[in-house]
């Protein structure tokens, strides 16, 4: 009894988290107060049994959802276990009913992972508020049988305490309630505590529901002081009887929760915003595919039947004009294509389709749709690859998909020189990978401007700056983490580039004779 925990001194820590790297930034984070992190860590019902039996902890930082355990099971534990510590949840994502129920379940607060400003305030708070309950609970013990409260435990309390007769008649009061209410405690005492909020049925079915059940935790009730101010408070209470066991009265706590509520019904009301935004965006994308895409690719048939003279003979000046119309209508229908690519992966409504490729037959398939492009250029266009076969499970559509963005790219930016597909595996911690690197002799790309290659609507050649949408490359990366590969990217600027596509190769495959299907 009398411990004081504050933020500038020893501070042990339970992170129930299934990952390191988040453990690591929590302590650092904590670090900077200036307080010793003592910690562990946990991620299953046992390693967090045996931690809280093995030593003392000032306080449980949870994530909300892991692979083995959850938020909900290690308050359950905790409560078996009889365990009252700080429990506060760091999760990225949590949503609001989730949060509420986990508060409901003995949570005492909750922090994003992308925004932990508030965690030092908060544990110092729940620090205060831990040792309030132990003084509480050390109280009790000291008092239990009797009928007699000491003014002491009362006024250091936090909470808005206050003890009524059987009909709900104010005994007694601490500083707080007379705060709360807007009165003097001789004013508040011998009054119906009902008429202190704005429910007074409800107030006053509480005070039945004490004397019917014995207690009655969280409460919501909303206290009017004298100057008409509105407190949202979580209500607990129980009864307390003489030292012959004759019921005295109920014994009850306030606590503002009103900060609380208004984050509550502000993430509320941002789900909603979100749900609302998800479905215009819904709409929008049908309308764009359709109502955009339909007569796009009706102009680019009609300029191609035109092209190809089959109504009659074209000017030099009709026909330039024509594959001038032809080439901006297939430079917006690939904009609208990307933008609805990224919209379905961006919201999570891409069906990825696993079978086993031949990686050969994927790039030769890419090789002969662009090969004529190339060779336009008058590049030197090549595929190189082993004779044994390379397979992966993988969507054979988006891996085709990403080889055309990045074949595509090094062709539109190289002027002179080659442009080559090369098909090859590689070991990575442990792992065969396949790799296809797609390499040109292009401009080349300045150290500087190798991350903003990846980003959306960034060209950094000025040169051809008009010739692409900007999203290929951003696009390219997110279907690869999708089918669990990356890209990576080496580059000397002035002499070219080489992009590496690396997938997981098929577990257990074997390598053979392959005809390239």
């Amino acid at each position: 009894m009398g411990r004081n925990q504050s933020m500038n001194k020893t501070l042990r820590v339970l992170n129930v988290e299934d990952s390191e790297q988040d453990v690591a930034l929590l302590t650092r984070f904590l670090s900077r107060s200036g307080s010793e992190i003592i910690s562990d860590r946990v991620d299953t019902a046992e390693g967090m049994s045996l931690a809280l039996e093995s030593r003392e902890w000032d306080v449980v930082l949870c994530d909300y959802t892991m692979p083995n355990f959850n938020a909900l099971a290690a308050l359950a534990l905790m409560k078996e276990m009889k365990r009252d510590i700080p429990f506060i949840i760091i999760s990225g994502s949590v949503g609001e009913t989730a949060a509420v129920e986990a508060m409901r379940a003995g949570a005492h607060d909750y922090l994003m992972k992308d925004n932990l400003v508030r965690l030092g305030p908060t544990i110092e708070r729940e620090l205060q508020e831990a040792e309030n309950r132990r003084a509480r609970r050390w109280a009790e013990e000291q008092l239990r049988g009797s009928q007699l409260y000491t003014r002491l435990l009362m006024e250091s309390n936090i909470d808005a305490l206050m003890t009524t007769d059987p009909l709900g008649i104010i005994t007694d009061v601490n500083r707080q309630m007379e705060i709360l209410a807007g009165h003097s405690r001789d004013e508040l005492i011998g009054t119906p505590f009902k008429q202190y909020f704005t429910d007074s049925e409800r107030a006053e079915d509480g005070i039945h529901s004490v004397l019917r059940e014995g207690r009655v935790t969280n409460y919501e009730l909303i206290a009017r002081s004298r100057d008409g101010a509105e407190t949202v408070v979580s209500y607990n209470a129980t009864t307390f009887n003489d030292q012959s066991g004759n019921l005295q009265g109920v014994f009850g706590a306030a606590r503002d929760v009103t900060e609380r509520k208004r984050f509550e019904q502000a993430l509320q009301d941002k789900n909603v915003e979100l749900e609302k935004a998800n479905l215009a965006k819904d709409r929008f994308l049908a309308t764009m595919s359709h109502e955009l895409r339909t007569p796009l690719n009706a102009v680019i048939g009609f300029t191609g039947t035109l092209l190809m003279k089959l109504p009659g003979p074209l000017t030099s000046d009709q026909e330039h004009q024509l594959k001038t119309v032809q080439s901006s209508a297939k430079h917006l229908l690939s904009l609208i294509n990307d933008l609805l690519d990224l919209a379905k992966i961006d919201s999570g409504k891409v069906e990825i389709k696993y079978e086993l490729i031949t990686c050969q037959g994927v790039v030769a398939e890419v090789a002969a749709a662009l090969r004529p492009l190339a060779e336009k250029k008058g590049l030197d266009f090549k595929v190189k690859g082993p004779d044994a076969c390379v397979r992966v499970q993988s969507d054979r559509r988006i891996l085709s998909q990403i080889l055309i963005n990045l074949t595509n790219n090094a062709i539109k930016f190289t002027d002179k020189g080659k442009v080559e597909i090369e098909l090859s595996t590689e070991q990575s911690n442990g792992h065969t990978l396949a790799s296809i690197d797609v390499i040109d002799t292009g401009i080349g790309i300045r150290a500087e401007d190798k991350e903003n290659m990846f980003q959306a609507f960034q060209q950094v050649n000025d040169d051809h700056r008009a010739e692409g949408t900007g999203l290929g490359l951003y696009l390219s990366r997110k279907l690869a983490v999708l089918i669990q590969g990356r890209i990576e990217l080496e580059s000397e600027y002035g002499k070219g580039s080489v992009f590496r596509l690396l997938i997981p190769k098929e577990i257990g495959g074997r390598n053979g004779p392959c005809d390239g299907s």
